[in-house]
């Protein structure tokens, strides 16, 4: 966990936070599927705009796993050598 003054960020709270964004997107798209004969241009971007969010934030996440794995990985690589 990492620690600074005033702020705590921890897997966890990173994944709630992710999960929390996500079904809000779908609540969105829901929304707009619902009355699509009402729905703006305007609408329909910012639902696009917010997926194209939610999949890097996605992809941030799925890096930075990758690289704990692979830190992990080197660690263990390491302990056998010696």
């Amino acid at each position: 966990m990492a620690k600074l003054p005033g702020v705590t960020l921890s897997f966890s709270s990173l994944i709630k936070a992710y999960a929390k964004l996500q079904s809000s997107l779908v609540q969105q798209v829901k929304k707009l599927a619902s009355s699509m004969s009402q729905a703006t241009p305007g609408q329909f971007l910012l639902v696009q705009f917010q997926m194209a969010q939610v999949t890097q934030i996605g992809e941030s996440i799925s890096n930075l796993i990758s690289q704990v794995n692979s830190v992990i990985n080197n660690a263990v690589r390491n302990q056998k050598t010696q």
